[in-house]
């Protein structure tokens, strides 16, 4: 390969001391970054021209002014022809030519350099017919173009192939802005919401740079503008992101991995990973309202040309079409071009109430509340009087009641903090990240998520209006430190009372907010057979209207949490241990599981050897009984096996009837069907025989699983809970999930000389917390000083 030219050896060395002056950064590094770039590109083409023979040279020999080549020009399109380089973004660049034939040449002349320098580009060479061409056939060709910049060569192509850009494009809007709308629909549907996401796409995902990018283009239309200052800015602050991402990275990458985020806050000079989140989220926020709001202008221009995206819209903003020209929706609020706005008699500065009238108002008729709305009641509405009137809580409750409609009005009051005017302690919460795998919003939208959860759940208790408060506070102590169940509860007594609730409401929403875990943690952590489960739990319940309320808010809470906090098995648990409670809330005993049925189970062989195996499955995975004669580790064993067979465990319960240890597993698949039956069995025979080595198979399993390099899982943790049962102590086991992490435990309380009665085993993301019901060689529960040591023990043999 050829030495590099001096071009490239200039280019090179300007690029290493541009991204090695820290002083320098954000846009002047950028607009820094695309000159330099501009001269080498220039250089190259004017090397191609000089020093090639023949065809090339004939290309380039007719000049007209100085320096320019006529007949050729180099045009930076995209992020390049807007100067908006990162330190590991491509050059976009087209190479236009009048049809000379010797431009593949030419072009081979100005490309390879650039690729010998490890520089990422993407280009094309054309004529300003294939130019308008290519624009005309797809959507990608035709925004590059409106951003097109000439770099070098014949100017008078490059202007007259971005005249014909423009032109096609603002002609073309009828057409082209409906594409480029349902684009972005796609887009944010595959990529999801940049402000509320743990590892967002800066560029994909909804309220990213290509949103943007899009705005530029709505803008380039003529049809609808942005509002410029809020654009540029959060623009401005995702793109110094996404720098320092690649320079901490070392690579082009637009999305922003966990394992990355501190590295990026301290290059940006920020505080911490979370802090980066929030001011990415703050940037996001913004982004996603300016395109709400300018694409609803768009529909209305387009409509009133004859066009229209309204379908498009409909599905992320609920609109319902135009309607008639002003129809009343509250007393101030009205329908208008399809957006809530205010009536011409409104006066916010004498009616504290149209805040949260307009807001419900509009969530209810499934429209967005207009721009020009929420400035004005920004502005202009006061402090609402503390407690609130009866009609303003009723209003914000029809708000939250609204379900999925709620969240563009939400957003749209989030544009001018006016949700913090309403709740003061939501300024913790909000665009606040969570450092947790099952979790894919930040704190404030899981919480509204969760409202718009319960608000499909209100037909099933006596009281949605407490239901859908609860649901919006469950999590507001995150924002402070300790257990964010007891400062939410202070939070929410504090905010029921502000809004005008009774004492006794209060009440119920303290105890749903501080109690909100409660109902999923017993029901896959305790053992429901044991009365002390049940009473505990309804004595911290208190009746059964709030037990109704509780159970509506668990579900609503898992479903906005993400896909890995709830599941069928969860649900039936949930609801065994809710008919339960209610029994015993209204006086009467609560049922227990019936016992073993042990004549269903045939041991096979001899009295020594015999066991039996069966399957049968259920709604959400399959019930596995396991029975042998009884020894130690026989339950660590079945566990094992489970595990090789790709079974997840999520309770099991054992006894021990006439010598024979029974075991009842409630198992699901890890993915794909359930094992055939017959070689379960048989890999049981084989355990209980020796002839399985099932530590040895599932080691090499968890070895395969070992966390990524540079990760450090935290030290398991076992506590013994004080209290939960009078039959057997309860162990509490925290630590990382693995394959055979169930039968590790098993084996170390084998070791141990206890007997595991019941487990119940649950997995949060990465980490599993496995309840343990263990009795002594007499069946009694164990001595406290020897339940410490075994706690003690068990941590030692898990780490």
């Amino acid at each position: 390969m050829a030495s590099p030219s001096p071009a490239t050896d200039r280019y090179t060395r300007g690029r290493e001391e541009l991204l090695g002056d820290t002083g320098q950064g954000g846009h002047e590094r950028r607009r820094a970054l695309a000159a330099l770039a501009d001269r080498w590109l220039t250089d190259l083409l004017s090397e191609a021209g000089g020093d090639t023979k023949g065809g090339v040279r004939d290309a380039l020999s007719n000049t007209g002014g100085e320096g320019r080549q006529a007949g050729v020009a180099l045009v930076a399109v995209g992020g390049y022809g807007r100067r908006e380089l990162s330190p590991g973004s491509d050059l976009d660049v087209l190479l236009l030519h009048d049809g000379h034939r010797d431009i593949a040449a030419l072009a081979d002349a100005v490309w390879y350099p650039v690729w010998d320098a490890g520089t990422p580009l993407d280009h094309a060479v054309r004529t300003p017919d294939e130019a308008r061409r290519a624009a005309a056939d797809d959507l990608r060709v035709h925004l590059g173009l409106l951003d097109a910049r000439h770099i070098a060569g014949d100017d008078a192509l490059t202007a007259q192939v971005r005249t014909a850009a423009l032109t096609a494009w603002r002609t073309g809007a009828a057409k082209r802005l409906p594409e480029l709308c349902a684009s972005g629909r796609e887009r944010h549907e595959q990529h999801g919401e940049l402000a509320f996401l743990l590892e967002p796409d800066l560029k994909e995902a909804r309220g990213g740079l290509r949103d943007a990018a899009a705005l530029r283009a709505v803008a380039a239309s003529w049809v609808a503008d942005a509002p410029h200052e809020e654009v540029d800015a959060a623009r401005a602050t995702l793109l110094d992101v996404r720098d320092a991402l690649h320079l901490t990275t070392g690579r082009s990458a637009d999305r922003l991995l966990l394992q990355e985020q501190d590295p990026v806050a301290r290059a940006l000079g920020l505080l911490d990973a979370d802090t980066l989140l929030r001011r990415v989220s703050e940037a996001a926020r913004s982004l996603a309202y300016a395109s709400d709001v300018t694409w609803r202008e768009v529909n209305r221009v387009l409509e009133a040309r004859g066009g229209t995206v309204r379908r498009i819209l409909r599905g992320r903003n609920g609109g319902r079409g135009a309607g008639p020209e002003r129809r009343p929706l509250a007393e101030g609020v009205v329908e208008q071009g399809g957006e809530a706005v205010l009536a011409h008699s409104a006066q916010p500065a004498r009616d504290p109430g149209l805040l949260l009238r307009a807001a419900a108002a509009a969530a209810q008729a499934g429209l967005p509340l207009s721009r020009h709305a929420v400035d004005r009641l920004a502005a202009d509405c006061p402090a609402l009087p503390e407690p609130w009137p009866p009609a303003v809580r009723e209003s914000f409750v029809a708000l939250l009641g609204a379900g999925r409609s709620a969240l563009p009005v939400w957003e749209a009051l989030e544009s001018r903090r006016l949700i913090t005017r309403l709740l003061p302690d939501w300024e913790r919460v909000r665009c606040r990240p969570q450092r947790n795998a099952v979790h894919r919003f930040t704190v404030d939208r899981h919480l509204v998520e969760t409202a718009v959860q319960a608000a499909a759940l209100t037909r099933r208790v006596s009281r949605p209006d407490l239901l859908l408060v609860a649901a919006l506070l469950h999590d507001v102590g995150k924002g402070w430190p300790g257990d964010h169940s007891l400062s939410g509860e202070v939070i929410a007594r504090e905010a029921a009372a502000r809004m005008g609730f009774p004492k006794d409401d209060v009440d119920v929403i303290g105890t749903l907010v501080r109690h909100h875990l409660l109902l999923v943690d017993t029901a896959t952590r305790r053992d429901l057979d044991d009365p002390v489960t049940v009473s505990s739990f309804a004595e911290a319940v208190g009746s059964v209207e709030t037990l109704h309320l509780l159970h509506a808010l668990t579900e609503a809470d898992a479903a906005a949490t993400g896909p890995a906090a709830w599941s069928a098995f969860r649900d039936a648990l949930c609801r065994d241990l809710v008919a339960r409670a209610s029994l015993v809330l209204a006086g009467r005993p609560a049922t227990a599981a019936p016992p073993i049925d042990t004549a269903l189970l045939r041991l096979d062989g001899h009295a020594e050897g015999g066991f039996a195996v069966t399957m049968e499955p259920l709604s959400y995975g399959a019930e596995v009984t396991v029975a042998a004669p009884d020894r130690v580790g026989l339950m660590a064993l079945a566990a094992g096996v489970l595990a090789l067979h790709r079974l997840t465990v999520r309770s099991a319960v054992a006894d021990t009837v006439d010598g024979t240890g029974i075991t009842v597993w409630t198992v699901e698949t890890e993915f794909g069907s359930l094992p055939d039956p017959a070689a379960l069995r048989e890999d049981v025979r084989r355990a209980l025989n020796g002839g399985l080595d099932v530590a040895g198979k599932l080691a090499r399993r968890e070895a395969a699983y070992a966390p990524r390099r540079g990760t450090t899982p935290a030290p398991p943790r076992v506590e013994v809970v004080s209290g939960a049962s009078e039959t057997a102590t309860v162990l509490e086991v925290r630590a990382h999930d693995g394959p055979g992490l169930l039968h590790r435990i098993g084996t170390a309380l084998a070791e141990a000389q206890v007997s595991v009665r019941q487990a119940r085993v649950s997995t949060h993301g990465a980490d599993a917390v496995d309840a343990f019901y263990v009795v002594d060689g007499s069946g009694l529960p164990l001595e406290p000083e020897t339940a410490r040591r075994l706690a003690k023990s068990l941590e030692k043999a898990l780490g």
